[in-house]
């Protein structure tokens, strides 16, 4: 494992870079800038791009988001969430025609397709979880109540995530409510990283590639399933549990996954 100090020492060695966007890119408040330069320099040097977010909605909401940040358009060529893939599978029926959605109203446009398909959670076939709800943002112990006479349904979880930082707010992600429903005994079906089908829609066979992210638990484990390179940002998700260089190495046992290349930040 090595330690980068600039991504420019090693981007010659690969055609596709798949990059994480909440915890490298930005922040949810304001974009990184030395991590746009990054991708600007990628672009002039000919290397593929995309953009890989365990969030759950279409890709274009995310789109809309980054260029609300001011991300410049031409970076957004190949941005795909979980989301996306989500609601392919809602929009098929994949799981039944009824659903019930968990999550906050923000995320209706994962659905909106099909809302007619909306329903109770007595009465759904299935549960869509996107993440918490807006007056229940901290207690896991609510869902647990909530779900507990429903384990018999497939839980959709359209954010493996279990937390993400706003600014410096960590808050809960869906990956969390999941995590739930499976202890009180209930089965969840995964949309995004780590999960192998999220790779199919990034990149060809025979590409050489390094995914960029800052969750072990999804960015690196999903390049391991994988079988592709990984640099780890560990300034992200991770970062009130490494105080200093040497408890790395403990988070990698902890979390038993392998990065080829560490960074504090993304920079060129």
């Amino acid at each position: 494992m090595r330690n980068l100090n600039h991504l420019s020492e090693i981007y010659q060695n690969y055609d596709t870079y798949i990059i994480d966007l909440w915890g490298v890119m930005h922040n949810g408040i304001s974009l990184n800038s030395k991590a746009v330069e990054v991708v600007e320099k990628l672009n002039e040097n000919s290397k593929r791009v995309v953009f890989l977010s365990n969030a759950p909605r279409p890709s274009l909401k995310v789109i809309e988001f980054l260029k609300k940040m001011k991300m410049e358009e031409r970076f957004l060529s190949k941005v795909i969430t979980s989301g996306e893939a989500a609601m392919k599978a809602i929009n098929e029926n994949k799981f039944g025609k009824k659903f019930y959605h968990l999550g906050p109203k923000r995320d209706q446009s994962l659905f909106e397709r099909v809302l007619s398909n909306k329903t109770s959670l007595e009465k759904c076939d299935y549960i869509i979880c996107t993440g918490l709800f807006d007056e229940q943002e901290n207690d896991l112990n609510y869902y647990q109540v909530l779900l507990k006479e429903h384990t018999s349904k497939k839980l959709i979880c359209t954010n493996p995530d279990l937390i993400v930082h706003r600014g410096n707010i960590e808050e809960l992600c869906a990956g969390s409510i999941a995590k739930t429903f499976e202890k009180i005994g209930g089965k969840v079906i995964y949309y995004g990283k780590p999960y192998k089908e999220i790779y199919e829609l990034c990149f060809n066979r025979g590409d050489t590639v390094l995914a960029i992210g800052d969750n072990l638990r999804t960015d690196i484990r999903g390049a391991n399933n994988v079988g592709i390179d990984s640099l780890f940002i560990y300034s992200g998700v991770h970062k009130n549990e490494v105080k200093n260089n040497s408890e790395l190495i403990t988070l990698f046992e902890k979390y038993n996954v392998k990065s080829n290349f560490l960074q504090k930040e993304l920079k060129w």
